[in-house]
């Protein structure tokens, strides 16, 4: 989304002649710091009491009523079971200004923890008919302590507040279990970013590979899109020892897999952007002996452009049925299957606008501009409605090999504890700094 014509000028204007004033650390800046310093354990505990009760998308209720009432007790008007379990806080300041809006998610993801943290998660509950384990592989339990940080620091600075910021706790960034509606799309459809109308939105995310007490940021396309898919090959059952009998769709199933590879390395110009196709789970037989009459693969692509989506789309449908077909057998495609997000972009000159801010909060060197990457975030939905600014923050301890790191959605993934303070600091310092910029 682009700003109005006016607006450029007037970031342009606040480049020039206002930033350089705000890279002089102001009384609500050292504020911040004071206040973020003093509810540091208490983020720490949420953080630890979420990652110990983690709940998967939709399912946030234990979450939503620890937010909830946290927010109640800051004097913040709440409403509460926006899209089934999200929380969302408005806090008005005391002087006139814009309605910002802060994003956290709370779900967590079907995985087996086997890190040796005291406040490892041992929860178990039933995802897609199956039972499951239940972790926060991704950091979600860290957004929603750092948001509720952020809460309890705003609401102190009532007094100096301009404008209205909106907390909004989200359920199913994961995405919505099959049949279900859910996540940010489901949040703007009954109407997250109205009365008040938002202006503009900030958000973070935790990252396992990038050093505490440092941010991360990319303008324009930052995080890419996601489309998934579910293939079903249908073939001719028979018994192993008679395959000349079958249609056997464990192997066309392995020819369309194989196939789908070319596709981002013979069909997409590389040199401009980078894609993704990625088969995650293959479902078929139950013997040895048995050739069965079908198999089930689900998957997803990753694009940065409308264009190569579209290309990708029709490329894996074109494969499977024809690949299908040559070998007698049917392919049929749905895309997407559970989850369609856009390309999460960083309004440009938003994000020249709070550089500084940002550079104030954890120090010029500590801020990097980095690549795009091939995770995807349902924040689109929201930058796609306001001007948006999502950022990155370190979560790895300083000096610790990336390599050996355990990545998102995994289960060795872990963040450390030092992580959450500069969240809620850089958080409160682009309320502030935005809040100044743009008075009414």
């Amino acid at each position: 989304m682009k700003l109005k014509q006016s607006s450029l000028l007037f970031f342009a204007l606040i480049n020039i002649l206002y930033f350089p004033l705000m890279a002089q650390k102001s009384t609500y800046s050292e504020a911040i710091v004071k206040k973020a310093n003093a509810i540091d354990q208490k983020v720490i505990a949420w953080r630890h009491d979420f990652h110990q009760n983690p709940e998967l998308g939709n399912r946030e209720t234990r979450t939503a009523a620890v937010v909830a009432k946290h927010l109640q007790s800051l004097g913040i008007d709440v409403k509460t079971n926006v899209a089934h379990t999200g929380v969302v806080g408005i806090l008005k300041g005391d002087k006139p200004g814009p309605v910002i809006a802060l994003r956290a998610d709370m779900d967590a993801l079907p995985v087996e923890e086997v890190n040796n943290l005291p406040y490892a998660s041992k929860v178990k509950t039933m995802y897609n008919g199956k039972e499951t384990s239940v972790m926060h592989a991704c950091g979600h339990d860290g957004h929603t302590a750092i948001l509720m940080g952020v809460a309890e620091v705003l609401a102190s600075m009532k007094k100096e507040l301009r404008g209205t910021v909106k907390f909004i706790f989200q359920p199913a960034e994961e995405g919505a279990p099959k049949g279900e509606e859910g996540g940010a799309a489901l949040m703007i459809k009954e109407g997250v970013m109205e009365n008040p109308k938002v202006d503009v939105i900030f958000g973070l995310h935790l990252n396992s590979q990038l050093e505490v007490n440092k941010l991360s940021y990319r303008p324009a396309g930052t995080f890419a899109g996601i489309e998934d898919f579910k293939i079903t090959v249908k073939g001719k059952p028979s018994h192993g020892s008679q395959p000349w009998n079958s249609v056997d769709p464990i192997v066309v199933a392995a020819q369309i897999i194989t196939s789908l590879q070319t596709i981002v390395s013979r069909n997409i110009k590389l040199t401009d952007n980078a894609a993704v196709v990625t088969v995650g789970s293959i479902q078929g037989g139950n013997r040895s002996n048995i050739i069965p009459k079908e198999v089930e693969m689900i998957g997803d692509i990753r694009t940065f452009t409308n264009e190569d989506e579209t290309l990708i789309v029709n490329r894996i449908k074109q494969i499977a049925e024809k690949t299908a077909e040559a070998a007698g057998a049917t392919a049929v495609v749905e895309m997407p299957y559970q989850t369609h997000y856009p390309v999460t972009f960083n309004n440009v000159d938003l994000t020249k606008a709070m550089l500084p801010s940002l550079q104030k909060s954890a120090g010029v060197e500590n801020v990097l501009l980095v690549p795009a990457t091939t995770g995807a975030e349902d924040f689109s939905f929201f930058a796609q409605k306001v001007p948006g600014l999502y950022i990155r923050l370190g979560g790895t301890a300083k000096g610790k090999d990336i390599k050996t790191v355990g990545p998102h959605h995994t289960p060795e993934f872990i963040i450390e504890d030092d992580s959450f303070k500069l969240g809620v600091i850089a958080l409160s310092n682009l309320v502030f700094d935005y809040a100044a910029m743009t008075k009414k």
